[in-house]
């Protein structure tokens, strides 16, 4: 078909004629300098536009030469709203003859999931409780409270410390499921409601950037345990990942650590390291980097708040060490809850797959239990929380059977383990994978 709709990249010219195009023209451009993508059978040239994506660039591009509707819907507690920014950029729709999904996905499939997200939207599982939401802020600020009394009662002893630290490393977990929920738009009706609460939440109680965690997060949930699109699964060379990447970089010859040994030193770098140091140090750097000025007033708020409460029983080098300590208790936490959803599945390139089937290749549920889902933020029904992101996640509960009968009619995998065993298949993938490194290093 024709190449038109140059003028849909959002600049305020007049929009260009209509055209019709086929997924074969679509598909072409999926580049970094030419971004064409499908909503609702409709053709959007985001190319201009995708820099200003208020949830970053790049998971917009990564839907490139697609059918975004599914993620689309996901996203956007508010859809009719986002078409206004939608409706510049049409370029045209999909030829008549052409089938609404591309790269030959199972249509039925993906219309009966549409079919279930109407469902659960009549059944009103989209509105959030407010008690809920109010009182688990309350019981974070309580824990804050009571850390505070407890020094300023005991003074600065070692038990005392202890305590202290396991209390404040609670806090910043909860901290943490909580700031999800607010990134998620999961909480309030309005998208800046969540987004003003959700920087205060990541950056008053945990120091850290709303906006640097948009822009990683939301990739992830696009295009989960996908190499090159999902940041989670970018390793930095550490780690070697799935079936795949060990065996290619055994083929290469590349060691840049022993990966036969990774699943043992895994407990040396991965959950010690990753929120005291790398999460730091990127964070600071990103609100530097990108001028997020507002998320830096945010931390700066929750620095001096610390310090202002410690450094009256720890002095200025006890209060630091204080907060890394703390930093690493949580990273330990963080890591191990949110791994075990995730590292044990499917880990690839890409592979097309409609939204239904690509969440749940890289997603399983954890056994719920009323420790399970405080411990983990409800995360361990990761499987709902990837189909539903904006979900309120105390209704995950009630829309998981609607799931799970869905994935049984296609045959769909949909895995869920003891809280243990999760842990435990952590290790056990990364030893596997570090086996086929090994193996793919020494024979071919």
């Amino acid at each position: 078909m024709g190449k038109g709709g140059e003028k849909g990249g959002g600049s305020g010219e007049p929009e260009a004629q209509l055209r019709f195009y086929t997924w074969e023209e679509i598909q072409k451009h999926n580049l970094r300098t030419d971004k064409w993508l499908v909503i609702e059978r409709k053709v959007y040239n985001v190319t201009k536009w995708a820099n200003r994506h208020p949830g970053g660039q790049r998971v917009i591009s990564h839907w490139a030469g697609e059918d975004a509707t599914d993620a689309f819907q996901a996203f956007h507690i508010n859809p009719t709203l986002v078409q206004k920014f939608l409706k510049p950029l049409l370029i045209g729709e999909l030829a008549a003859g052409e089938p609404s999904q591309d790269r030959d996905k199972n249509s039925q499939l993906v219309e009966d999931f549409r079919t279930l997200r109407k469902t659960v939207e009549d059944m009103d599982l989209f509105r959030a409780n407010p008690l809920f939401f109010s009182l688990y802020l309350g019981h974070i600020i309580v824990m804050e409270v009571l850390a505070w009394l407890m020094v300023s009662y005991f003074g600065n002893g070692w038990i005392t410390t202890l305590i202290l630290s396991c209390i404040l490393t609670t806090c910043q977990a909860q901290a943490g499921w909580l700031q999800h929920d607010f990134g998620h738009l999961s909480v309030f009706k309005k998208s800046s409601w969540n987004h003003i609460v959700h920087k205060f939440v990541m950056g008053h109680l945990k120091g850290a950037s709303a906006n640097w965690w948009n822009h990683r997060h939301f990739q992830h949930h696009a295009k989960p345990n996908i190499f090159k699109k999902d940041p989670d699964v970018n390793m930095l060379h550490i780690f070697v990942l799935g079936d795949t990447q060990p065996v290619e970089y055994g083929k290469k010859k590349l060691k840049y650590l022993p990966y036969n040994h990774q699943h043992e030193y895994f407990f040396l770098i991965f959950p010690p390291l990753l929120i005291p140091v790398y999460f730091q140090i990127q964070i600071i750097s990103t609100m530097i980097k990108r001028r997020f000025w507002a998320d830096l007033a945010w931390a700066i708020s929750y620095y001096i708040r610390y310090f202002i409460t410690y450094i009256p029983f720890y002095g200025v080098l006890g209060s630091l060490f204080l907060l890394t300590f703390v930093r690493f208790l949580e990273s330990h936490w963080f890591v191990w809850v949110t791994q075990m959803n995730h590292i044990p599945m499917e880990i690839d390139s890409e592979k097309h797959r409609d939204w239904l089937s690509s969440q749940m290749a890289a997603t399983c549920n954890i056994e719920q239990s009323f420790f399970n889902d405080w411990f983990t933020g409800h995360l361990n029904f990761q499987i709902e929380h990837h189909l539903f992101p904006t979900m309120p996640r105390h209704n995950f509960w009630k829309v998981k059977p609607l799931v799970k009968s869905l994935c049984a009619k296609y045959g769909v995998q949909y895995e869920e383990k003891p809280l243990g065993k999760a842990f435990v298949d952590i290790v056990g993938s990364l030893k596997k994978s570090g086996d086929l490194w090994l193996d793919a290093y020494l024979h071919k």
